[in-house]
């Protein structure tokens, strides 16, 4: 099945979403935490919280962060699960994962935490590694949806869960006129002088439209195997949570 985000692409040509995906990171990299501590005042530290708190319960001991982009989820998980023995984090963007690099050098969670360069599409590692499977602000820019949830079903062990953050679009008619103001006229506008990319601000809130959201989401979730999958929204919708289990007959 096509759907909608797979065709919005950074740039607008003839190359691939996940080729334009890595350079657009790789451009906006020195300027990426930023910018999201900048255009969501702060709140996405608050969705991460939120994120881990309702992981803790699955007590993982290994856990893949695709899309890890810097690191900040990585590091959240590292620092507030107990259980956790050993984060991977991949992500398409050599520049991005630079800054990570040198985030958990500075915190000394070398040993815990390791970072590669990865394609979600096409995970390298086996059937049935990891404990738990995240991914922040990083399905819309998935070039193949169903894919990629079926390539993180498949490498997350039975009994094990996925917790996916994205970005997504108010529900209330108020709320969105705002919101649509401030993503489509304001982060762009600041993204074009901080970061000098005149398209990935503007790519963001059209991603963000076009990714599906709510029940939608979890459809996906369920033809690639996940179970008891449900979803959380948060401030206002414009972030949302979902969660998808693999049986532990899987």
């Amino acid at each position: 099945m096509d759907y909608k985000a797979e065709k919005i692409k950074p740039y607008n040509d003839d190359e691939s979403k996940t080729g334009q995906v890595r350079q657009m990171f790789d451009s906006i990299a020195p300027a990426y935490d930023f910018m999201n501590r900048a255009m969501t005042m702060g709140i996405d530290k608050i969705w991460r919280h939120i994120a881990v708190k309702m992981l803790k319960r699955y007590n993982p001991v290994s856990i893949l962060d695709v899309a890890t982009g810097t690191g900040d989820l990585a590091i959240k998980l590292c620092k507030s699960l107990d259980s956790v023995k050993h984060i991977t984090g991949i992500d398409l963007s050599r520049n991005m994962l630079d800054v990570a690099l040198t985030k958990v050098a500075k915190i000394n969670l070398v040993d815990k935490i390791s970072f590669e360069e990865g394609n979600c599409l096409d995970l390298r590692f086996s059937d049935n590694s990891f404990d738990a499977v995240t991914v922040a602000y990083g399905v819309r820019n998935f070039e193949h949806l169903e894919q990629g949830y079926c390539e993180m079903f498949r490498v997350l062990s039975p009994g094990g869960v996925l917790c996916v953050v994205e970005l997504s679009t108010p529900t209330s008619r108020f709320i969105k006129a705002l919101y649509d103001f401030y993503t489509r006229t304001l982060i762009p506008f600041a993204g074009r002088l901080i970061s000098h990319d005149k398209r990935a601000y503007s790519y963001l809130p059209e991603s963000i439209a076009a990714v599906p959201q709510g029940n939608e989401m979890l459809d996906i979730m369920r033809r690639a195997g996940f179970a008891n999958c449900h979803f959380r929204r948060l401030t206002f919708g414009t972030c949302t949570i979902y969660i998808g289990e693999k049986s532990k007959s899987d």
